[in-house]
């Protein structure tokens, strides 16, 4: 009946935003200065390197980069990561400016051949799926300034990267040693950068905007 009472839930009921929950278990509290800052008052910084080909080196080229790449490593004290990105090559703004440049054609035999040329490779593209691959290294600083580098356990790393919330005070920690542990994050990526430059690799440190694009690309592929 009308008359009768409604009884009110006592389950507390706040307001959604599927964005901000997603964010919160992301590791990344800001990218600045050059560097991915993490909210357990990690840094990293990202190489992007340029890629040689090994197979067209000769035998003894092949066998000078493996013994230098050993050496390279064997003089890191901290670990280092490797990751290849592999995505597919979007050829839309090039294929714009190809049918563009066939719309002003006034030759009509060089408009027609324009256009055959935009839908062949098209083709090519769609029948073999042309991938571009970006390698990248990213040198880690997790060290806390005044304190003996210790390595955390298993289940403490674990802990730190579930620990999804950022607060004030992390973030007032990570602004207070941002500034000494840059200049050791600094270091490694100079002592990395040498290493790779040993081996005939040239790299470059991403700047703000191009780590901002690149994380972004990771986290929304489509």
């Amino acid at each position: 009946p009308s008359s009768r009472k409604q009884i009110k839930s006592t389950v507390r009921s706040g307001k959604k935003d599927a964005h901000a929950s997603t964010q919160r278990f992301m590791p990344i509290a800001e990218i600045r200065n050059d560097t991915v800052l993490l909210k357990n008052g990690g840094l990293r910084a990202v190489l992007q390197i340029e890629p040689l080909n090994f197979n067209l080196k000769s035998e003894l080229e092949q066998q000078g980069i493996i013994a230098g790449y050993e050496a390279f490593v064997n003089t890191l004290t901290f670990p280092i990561q490797i990751v290849l990105r592999s995505t597919n090559v979007n050829i839309d703004p090039y294929m714009e400016q190809t049918r563009a440049q066939a719309e002003k054609q006034k030759n009509p035999l060089l408009k027609a051949q324009t256009e055959a040329y935009a839908a062949f490779i098209e083709k090519i593209v769609d029948v073999a799926d042309i991938m571009q691959k970006r390698f990248f290294v990213i040198i880690p600083l997790d060290d806390v300034p005044g304190q003996a580098a210790k390595r955390p356990g298993l289940l403490n790393q674990f802990l730190s990267w579930i620990a999804v919330d950022d607060t004030g005070s992390k973030a007032g920690t990570r602004y207070r040693h941002f500034p000494e542990k840059s200049i050791q994050l600094k270091d490694r990526v100079q002592q990395v950068q040498a290493g790779l430059h040993n081996l005939g690799l040239n790299s470059r440190r991403l700047p703000t905007q191009d780590l901002i694009e690149l994380y972004y690309q990771v986290y929304n592929p489509k």
